[in-house]
């Protein structure tokens, strides 16, 4: 499975407008090479480098098998992020330079969560159902 941005390279700097300084959008996504036996995807794009503690940005589940998530656009179920909203919430570093992982997962189910569903709840309830994974890493320094 592969997952690229239009927009930024892996390892690339994510453009202002994606970011708490821009629009506060998603990012487009492509997605290739969705194994077989896919049921549904799972998305999640967090921070290692914020300083308490690893801040989610984005947290969403039982997205139907795509080769897109547009900009701006949320295809599947959302939890809450680390600000305790369920949507997308862009890149807001403190200080320096930050990486954004965006993970997404092959699942061979619908995952049955509630609203209130974190990121560690996603992870427990993906947990023997994942059939592939892959990263996509964005960088972010506020200007």
């Amino acid at each position: 499975m592969k997952l690229t941005s239009p927009v930024f390279e892996n390892n690339g700097i994510i453009p202002q407008k994606y970011t708490c300084q821009g629009n506060n959008i998603n990012p487009p996504l492509m997605i290739r090479n969705i194994p077989n036996g896919t049921v549904s995807l799972a998305l999640i794009i967090d921070d290692p480098d914020a300083p308490m503690k690893t801040w989610d940005h984005w947290v969403m589940w039982n997205i139907k098998p795509v080769a897109e998530i547009p900009e701006n656009s949320a295809l599947g179920e959302q939890g809450k992020n680390s600000w305790g909203n369920n949507h997308y919430g862009g890149p807001c570093p403190p200080n320096g330079t930050h990486r954004y992982f965006f993970k997404l997962y092959a699942l061979d189910c619908d995952l049955n969560l509630s609203r209130k569903a974190t990121k560690l709840d996603l992870e427990a309830a993906m947990e023997n159902h994942i059939l592939e994974s892959v990263n996509l890493i964005g960088l972010y320094q506020k200007v």
